[in-house]
């Protein structure tokens, strides 16, 4: 069974993805530009603990 990782909006803190996590990203904090409903536009998404 592989982890899965939260992300969360840079802007508004809604959590609307999940990603499979990597072996290689186990020490560091993904972030990535996903469209966020919620705020209705692109923004940073990073990953939550």
């Amino acid at each position: 069974m592989t982890k899965k990782i939260v992300l969360s909006c840079v802007q508004c803190g809604h959590r609307n993805y999940t990603v499979p996590a990597s072996k290689e990203s186990a020490s560091i904090r993904t972030e990535r530009k996903k469209h966020c409903a919620h705020c209705n536009a692109h923004t940073l998404h990073k990953q939550t603990l």
